[in-house]
């Protein structure tokens, strides 16, 4: 095990991509902090929360943060017209500050030094 080097707040899904690197971050010597958002998707927290302190969590908050999403992200936008190659809403891609606005405000909490995403590219 390397030597501890901080805690991290880590922007996390459940899935493969973050699982995965929640153990490299430990395997690297940091504290984990898992951090999940529940911006209105289907998703089954509880199990989630179970697998991230499974893999070494240090802890894992799990916030709805699905009405700020919608008033202060999806309703602008879709004011704006907001549209991917005129076709569907940015969903996803509006999804991404509200989410890090909440994880820095998560590391600012903990006194966490580092922030970090496991997404696939």
């Amino acid at each position: 095990m390397a030597q501890p080097k901080g805690t991290v707040v880590l922007a996390y899904s459940g899935g493969l991509d973050t699982s995965c690197i929640l153990v490299w971050l430990k395997e690297q010597g940091y504290d984990v902090i898992a951090y999940l958002a529940n911006i209105g998707q289907k998703e089954d927290f509880e199990s989630a929360r179970k697998k991230a302190l499974a893999l070494g969590a240090k802890k894992i908050y799990i916030e709805d943060i699905s009405k700020e999403f919608v008033e202060e992200f999806i309703w602008p936008a879709v004011q704006a017209n907001a549209l991917y190659e005129d076709r569907y809403l940015l969903g996803t891609a509006l999804a991404r500050p509200c989410i890090a606005r909440k994880l820095v405000e998560i590391a600012q909490k903990e006194g966490a030094q580092y922030v970090a995403h496991g997404a696939t590219g």
